[in-house]
């Protein structure tokens, strides 16, 4: 890496790390840090899961009573997040730079649209629950098969992207009668962090890891963390939220540009 390359790549896993920690869509600072540095797409999006991958276990660790609560679902969703990370991670090292490239727009946006939308995605999720009878019960344990395919599919999309990650797994164990929010957060947590340990896993034995890029970006995702979490007491979540929003659709209108234009 040049000093310019590593200055930019830094300072996007520094952005990452800070935006994780207080409102969520990290990625969208990091993965096009590293396009912009000259990193493949494939081993970009590779690179980019490995270096965030240590937050998202911390992050499961400091939720560890609330995803107890339900000892032997919680096992299911930790198989199944296994699974989908594991399936999505190979998904993507089956995938061309090429098509990836003509992915990555479609992904910026699709990620950007459930991260701006992610309280009409709730209301929605409620709605179905209310209407179809899966309101969940206090004395009973939450889940279903067709909650637990649901997650699968959103695992599979973690392992092979990963952006808007977050929201999908909110709005699939909401969906499986979960509605206590600590808990919520907790398993959303936990399963993003099996999802993300397994898929890394996946890119490390394949050997598809920028390991310069990616020890960069742990380093500084982990400072960005530190600073965010401070941050976060002066700014309102959502002008956070909002920037996320701004720098995902600016990003996803130039990536169409590159792309297509």
């Amino acid at each position: 890496m040049s000093p310019t390359e590593a200055l930019l790549v830094g300072g996007g896993a520094f952005l990452a790390g800070g935006m994780n920690a207080v409102a969520g869509g990290g990625t969208f600072f990091s993965f096009p840090a590293l396009l912009a540095a000259g990193v493949p797409p494939v081993v970009a999006n590779a690179s980019n899961s490995v270096a965030l991958w240590p937050a998202s276990l911390s992050g499961a660790w400091a939720y560890r009573r609330e995803v107890m609560r339900h000892p032997r679902w919680t096992l299911m969703l930790v198989l199944v997040s296994l699974v989908g990370g594991l399936g999505g991670g190979m998904l993507l090292l089956a995938t061309s730079n090429a098509m990836f490239s003509s992915l990555v727009p479609w992904l910026l946006l699709v990620a950007t649209l459930l991260f701006a939308f992610s309280a009409q995605v709730s209301k929605g999720v409620a709605w179905c629950k209310g209407h179809l009878g899966l309101q969940a019960d206090g004395a009973t344990t939450p889940g279903g098969l067709g909650g637990l395919l649901f997650q699968l599919l959103v695992a599979i999309y973690g392992g092979f992207f990963g952006a808007g990650l977050g929201i999908l797994t909110l709005a699939a164990l909401s969906i499986q009668g979960v509605d206590d929010i600590q808990e919520l957060n907790g398993l959303k947590n936990l399963c993003s962090a099996v999802n993300y340990s397994f898929a890394a896993l996946t890119f490390i034995v394949a050997g598809a890891i920028s390991w310069p890029h990616t020890l960069l970006m742990t380093l500084t995702a982990m400072l960005g963390a530190q600073a965010g979490a401070a941050f976060a007491r002066r700014l309102p979540a959502r002008w956070l939220r909002r920037l996320v929003v701004a720098v995902g659709c600016g990003l996803s209108i130039i990536y169409f540009a590159k792309t297509y234009f």
